[in-house]
């Protein structure tokens, strides 16, 4: 890992990978906040439902996205096989954005703030610790090789 965060021109390709994957990441953002907010504010779902509702649509946003994007050499792969890859691992994901999302809307910003879109740091905050979990966890397993 150490190597992956070195500026020198061996590891440009990787940099770029991960400022793509972020890219698509931010893309995927948009979709889970739009998500949930229409969710919340629109339909009155619950968050934490809501929550579940959004990142699962950013998921099947950033799949399509990283293979047709990030990654177009797996294109020449499977898509069932990558995507169960690539679903598994963005599902421990969402497991790690759940808990971080309401563990920090409940402990930090829902004491913080007392505006009723307040979860929304929350919100940022599980998207940021899960971006470097799946970029890790998919470029090693379900783009491995490429």
């Amino acid at each position: 890992m150490a190597n992956f965060f070195s500026f020198d021109s061996s590891n440009n390709g990787e940099l770029t990978r991960f400022m793509k994957f972020a890219t698509v990441g931010a893309i995927g953002a948009v979709v889970d906040f739009s998500v949930l907010n229409l969710l919340v504010l629109g339909v009155g779902v619950p968050k934490e439902y809501a929550n579940l509702v959004s990142v699962s649509c950013a998921i099947f946003s950033n799949f399509t996205w990283n293979r047709l994007w990030t990654f177009p050499e797996s294109r020449e792969r499977p898509v069932h096989t990558q995507f169960g890859k690539f679903a598994l691992v963005n599902l421990i994901g969402l497991g790690i954005n759940q808990i971080v999302f309401l563990t920090t809307d409940a402990l930090v910003f829902g004491e913080l703030f007392s505006h009723p879109i307040d979860y929304n740091f929350a919100k940022a905050t599980a998207i940021i610790v899960v971006l470097f979990w799946n970029f890790f966890v998919n470029r090693n397993w379900t783009y491995r090789g490429i």
